[in-house]
């Protein structure tokens, strides 16, 4: 199990947090009548200066049948459990990193436990990864199974606002792309965690994988670091908003299905994003 309590350059206060994300069918999807099998959800609970956001991006197994479901079902999962451990509702609220690191532990395994319940013998036809952030105003957690991924906006250099990869699950093995799922036997072990406590964080973006050739720079087959021109104008349109949601939802969605990123992924497609007021 990866984990790291993760230290970045102190920035402004934290606040109340603007949250948008839309998921779409990727071009062979759309080809075959397939349904998106991504999917994305968040929730915010408790009074505004401590209430706490959970984001979720999960992303179905192509080749199983009802991994659309599952995905669904992960998201929903997670934005519940997660958002319990992080309140202190299943014990006391974290406050150190040791603690934070051992309620997003928790969390997974809440959610990896009802997860198989609900799905039964079928379980692995639901087959999902899963990425989460939990957002508080001391801390940020983030936990990933499979290939999805989350980045943070925190401080500037020389006024250029910077970006930071979490961390992300270690490959299956050094020649294998496997994704390891939700409903995988070795998921808890394969789970990275990693603890944020900066108060300068100001942006979060989660996605799946079909975003990860244009969001992300690799070396050696590995994701390195973010794209900075494509995280900072993905997040740059919710720090400034269109008169109309509908036209900025419908905006991204354009964008996602666009040529330009299918000729990269044609596979199904989130962005969650996420800023501070």
């Amino acid at each position: 199990m990866d984990e790291e309590t993760v230290a970045l350059p102190t920035g402004r206060r934290a606040g109340d947090w603007r949250i948008h994300g839309v998921s779409v069918e990727g071009y062979r999807h759309r080809r075959s009548g397939i349904p998106c099998q991504d999917a994305h959800l968040y929730t915010v609970s408790g009074p505004p200066r401590s209430s706490v956001t959970v984001l979720a991006v999960a992303d179905g197994a192509g080749s199983r049948p009802r991994s659309d479901e599952g995905s669904v079902l992960a998201v929903e999962l997670a934005v519940d459990r997660f958002a319990d451990r992080a309140a202190g509702r299943a014990g006391g609220r974290p406050r150190t990193g040791a603690e934070v690191q051992a309620a997003l532990r928790e969390a997974f395994h809440d959610v990896r436990t009802e997860f198989l319940r609900r799905t039964g013998q079928d379980a692995d036809q639901f087959a999902t990864t899963l990425t989460v952030v939990v957002l508080t105003p001391t801390w940020i957690g983030h936990v990933s199974v499979g290939d999805g991924f989350a980045v943070l906006r925190a401080g500037t250099v020389d006024g250029v606002p910077q970006f930071h990869l979490l961390p992300q699950p270690a490959a299956v093995s050094e020649y294998s792309n496997e994704t390891v799922f939700l409903t995988s036997a070795d998921a808890e072990r394969r789970l990275s965690t990693a603890c944020v406590t900066d108060p300068g964080v100001d942006g979060v973006l989660l996605s799946t994988d079909g975003l990860a050739q244009v969001a992300l720079s690799w070396t050696d087959g590995q994701p390195r670091r973010p794209k900075e021109s494509f995280v900072a104008a993905v997040l740059r349109t919710l720090d400034r908003p269109g008169a109309d949601p509908e036209e900025d939802h419908r905006a991204l969605a354009e964008l996602l299905r666009s040529d330009r990123l299918t000729a990269v992924n044609a596979d199904d497609k989130t962005l969650l994003r996420a800023v501070r007021r």
